[in-house]
């Protein structure tokens, strides 16, 4: 830290601070890895307070750091109050790290569509600028595969990217927001994806550009899958079997492969089953029809053929310039060979495929399913733990939740004015947006955690983020936020507390593990007790428990 403090090029430290913050960020961690070879890392908060007991310049650096890239505003806030308090000298930029303005959102895309390259430049007053591009790939999800901080200006970085753009490759102003929407969505993509891709700056500069993307306004517009309804691919077969490609492959079987096709066209990838690169047909030809087709290989050796078939129809169509197609052809030739060899050997197909992917089963065979649990007995286990074992779940009543009086006289009397704080904010939010049950569910909640680690509302942290965090976390416990157009969404509420969006998961985290919740997910909630459920919710659960209960 001290060789960084001194480097005249900011963006060194920045860039260890930020992969230091990756490497304990749990979204790095392996989902079948977890609870069983994870190693045991301390966490961002843990490693913050250590560097609030240990008073150094080092350590005051990269609390400075942390409190402007941390994504938990209770760690920002508890770095921020430290370095209130010490008095050592920082550079000028990192001082005014906080005073980031950001400019020269643009993106770089290519007529087949593979992927996008999102470019957002940094300023900080003292001067220096900083320049983020995120490579989202639309073959593999929509997700950043990889990304990289340069230390130059936007417009400097997008003239070297022009200099290795083909004739086909453009480049495009992006709305700040728009920009926001599309990378938040796209990392959040990857942080699901197993296994994860890493390069040599990815992922451990998700910090600094989450950072950066954070400081671009709200409400833009994310990716857009094409709309493909089955009359329009339809359409698109008949269209197909009728021009002189197509005509001579029109028969039964052909007809049968092209609707795979077009179903990974459509849903997989880029979602244009018209616009086909190298790269989509490897994916097509190496890894998911060998993978998802379960036929013998006469059936699919046909594949081949009738690709390039319709490859030379698709691109005529759309227009795309006879080089790309050619170039895509000859991918296609290339491939042929070993994807003959794959579907002529004997391979997991299918379910067997994923199990194997997944370590399941072995993937040199044999593939014999393996005995799985009961699909209704998962489920049953599911319900236990949302009410708290199978006790509860067979005494569970609809009842609606009373309409409760908050007592904190259990509490510390020191945390009783900040945990009423929070409860006159989560009051004001299920009156304004949810009902009595849920209010009382907040209440519940909030005793709960506060009883449970009197510590966490002892630290200096925003009562209305921990109130957002209480009635998210009651909200999708009792499945109140929409999916499906109608209803109160998740941005609703953080408009309701005037917070950003994806400011709130961490602190979620930090009150579940103070209320003693086990077993949580926050992809969904599981509270462990009736208690927190509203009766709408518990009625759909003792109707749930009834169904598997009577299924064979």
């Amino acid at each position: 830290m001290r060789r960084l403090l001194a480097s005249p090029e900011p963006l060194d430290l920045i860039a260890h601070v930020s992969a230091m913050m990756d490497f304990l960020d749990p979204r790095r961690r392996h989902p079948f890895e977890r609870g069983r070879d994870a190693v045991d890392l301390p966490t961002l908060t843990s490693l913050v307070r250590s560097f609030v007991d240990i008073e150094a310049v080092e350590t005051s650096a990269m609390l400075a750091v942390i409190g402007e890239m941390g994504v938990d505003s209770d760690i920002r806030e508890l770095a921020s109050a430290e370095l209130e308090r010490r008095t050592h000298r920082l550079p000028t930029w990192l001082v005014r790290l906080g005073e980031v303005q950001v400019h020269g959102t643009a993106e770089v895309i290519h007529i087949l569509g593979d992927g996008d390259n999102i470019v957002v430049g940094a300023r900080c007053p003292n001067g220096f600028e900083l320049t983020a591009v995120a490579y989202v790939d639309h073959n593999l999800g929509t997700l950043v595969k990889d990304a990289f901080v340069v230390p130059e200006a936007p417009d400097r970085v997008l003239a070297m990217m022009r200099g290795s753009f083909d004739a086909e490759t453009s480049l495009r102003e992006l709305a700040p927001a728009d920009a926001r929407a599309r990378i938040t969505d796209a990392i959040a993509a990857a942080a699901m994806t197993v296994p994860a891709f890493e390069t040599d700056t990815w992922p451990a500069c998700r910090p600094v550009i989450e950072w950066i993307v954070r400081q671009l306004p709200d409400g833009g517009t994310g990716y857009e899958r094409p709309d493909w309804p089955e009359a329009a691919v339809a359409a698109l077969a008949k269209r197909f079997f009728a021009s002189p490609p197509g005509r001579k492959l029109d028969d039964h079987d052909h007809r049968g492969l092209l609707e795979s096709i077009l179903w990974f066209g459509t849903d997989y990838g880029p979602g244009d089953p018209m616009r086909w690169s190298p790269t989509a047909v490897e994916i097509l030809m190496l890894d998911w029809i060998p993978r998802k087709l379960v036929a013998d290989g006469k059936f699919l050796s046909k594949a081949p053929a009738l690709l390039a078939a319709f490859v030379r129809y698709c691109h005529g169509e759309r227009g795309i310039p006879k080089a790309l197609t050619d170039q895509t052809l000859t991918a296609l030739d290339g491939f042929t060979s070993e994807y003959r060899q794959i579907t002529s050997s004997p391979r997991p197909q299918g379910p067997m495929a994923i199990l194997a992917a997944i370590g399941a089963i072995d993937p040199d065979g044999p593939w014999e399913m393996p005995v799985l649990p009961d699909y209704g007995e998962l489920m049953l286990d599911s319900l236990r733990a949302a009410v708290g074992g199978e006790q509860a779940l067979a005494q569970l009543d609809d009842r609606p939740l009373p309409d409760e009086a908050f007592d904190p006289s259990a509490l510390p009397e020191d945390i009783r004015a900040g945990v009423e704080e929070v409860r006159a904010l989560c009051d004001g939010c299920c009156d304004a947006m949810f009902d009595v049950e849920s209010r009382t569910a907040c209440r519940r909640f909030l005793v709960r955690a506060a009883d449970g680690d009197p510590e966490v509302f002892r630290r200096t942290a925003r009562p209305d983020a921990a109130a957002a965090a209480i009635c998210w976390i009651v909200g999708k416990a009792n499945h109140l936020f929409s999916q499906s157009g109608s209803g109160v969404y998740v941005k609703d509420l953080m408009a309701h507390f005037g917070l950003k969006q994806g400011s709130i998961s961490q602190r979620a985290k930090i009150l579940l593990e103070a209320a003693q919740v086990e077993g949580h997910f926050l992809s969904e909630m599981r509270l462990g007790s009736p208690e927190f459920l509203i009766a709408r919710r518990r009625r759909e659960i003792i109707e749930r428990r009834e169904h598997y209960r009577s299924t064979d």
